[in-house]
């Protein structure tokens, strides 16, 4: 970042507007009128439009002492793509806006956006809209992601029947181990001038925390082989969390099989290292945006030729309720342990 920073002050609001959005192109052709005008003017075409929004507040959602405003960007965008993914569909559009206190510079807001736009390349999105106003509290950044699906291709929490496989893409417990060693060094740091942080052979769990993937990979796979999951979520707030969210909607049980959950190698040092339970970890960190979805028993050769896509269980009927198998057969209560934003 330039050491010359400019004072948002000096452009104004639709200044800065014009600055953060001049370079962007629109891509999609659902996306007929993007920035410039009082609203974005979409159209696809007899598809049905998916919308989900996520707001994200300094303090609470991000600390700055080691989140990069690029990547903090990135991630704010991802995030949004990875709910349209989990209904099976396209994001197409964003919108932005964002809260700013008088901390921050221009040089500081384009480094967010600089992320925020990066993502929108990768996964072929256009940004269309948004706003901006002062803070009080810090950074504010709410994105808005429209998306499309064809109707019968749209797949909802509320769909798995009591024989269904339940699958889960990539692995988990990363991002939650990312973060757990990036608070570490913050804690370690306080206080210390030329503090040098120890990030040696941790870079994949760092980047799960600092730069996350929405699955569009996995999506496309799915639908290469011919396979509609019956139900499907992103893994944001915990496997757990989102497991007993499918099985309360489809009204299902479920078994899941701990010797069976995905786990990486450097989330399983890195709980070493801090003495934490791995498993606790795969099941309730949460932000691993991992795919969790289930499928007919009659897919289930189909789904293990797959790469990246792990069997993990089985729904049940309702009555036998949510329940982890250990390595030793016992049966433990799920529990949803993920995070929550209300929660003392």
């Amino acid at each position: 970042m330039s050491e010359n920073q400019t004072e948002i002050s000096s452009l104004g609001e639709f200044g800065l507007i014009r600055e953060l959005t001049k370079s962007v192109e629109l891509k999609n052709a659902s996306s007929l009128k993007g920035v410039g005008d009082d609203a974005a003017v979409l159209d696809y075409s007899g598809k049905k439009t998916l919308v989900t929004t996520d707001l994200l507040l300094e303090g609470i959602h991000f600390d700055l002492t080691y989140v990069p405003l690029k990547h903090l960007g990135y991630k704010a965008a991802v995030v949004n793509f990875s709910d349209i993914y989990a209904m099976n569909g396209k994001p197409e559009q964003i919108t932005v806006s964002v809260g700013i206190s008088k901390r921050f510079t221009i040089e500081h807001i384009q480094e967010l956006y600089e992320g925020i736009k990066l993502a929108c390349e990768v996964y072929g999105v256009d940004l269309v809209g948004g706003d901006t106003s002062a803070s009080v509290t810090g950074l504010i950044i709410s994105i808005t992601c429209i998306g499309s699906a064809d109707e019968s291709q749209i797949v909802y929490r509320n769909g798995a029947k009591e024989t269904d496989l339940i699958c889960v893409s990539g692995d988990l417990g990363a991002a939650y181990m990312g973060l757990q060693l990036l608070e570490r060094e913050r804690v370690a740091s306080a206080g210390m001038k030329d503090f040098q942080p120890d990030f040696k052979g941790k870079e994949y769990i760092l980047e799960r925390q600092l730069k996350p993937e929405a699955r569009k990979d996995i999506v496309q796979k799915l639908a290469e082989n011919g396979i509609l999951p019956t139900a499907m979520m992103d893994v944001s707030d915990g496997l757990s969390s989102e497991l007993m969210h499918i099985c309360s909607q489809s009204k299902t049980g479920c078994r899941i099989y701990e010797e069976r959950i995905p786990i990486d190698y450097q989330t399983a040092v890195m709980a070493s290292e801090l003495n934490m339970n791995l498993v606790t970890a795969a099941l309730n960190g949460g932000e691993d945006y991992e795919l969790l979805f289930t499928i007919p028993l009659s897919m289930h050769e189909k789904i293990q030729q797959m790469e990246g896509i792990r069997i993990i269980g089985h729904m049940t009927k309702p009555d036998l309720g949510c329940a982890l198998i250990t390595r030793d057969g016992a049966e433990m209560e799920l529990k949803a342990q993920g995070w929550n934003a209300f929660k003392a």
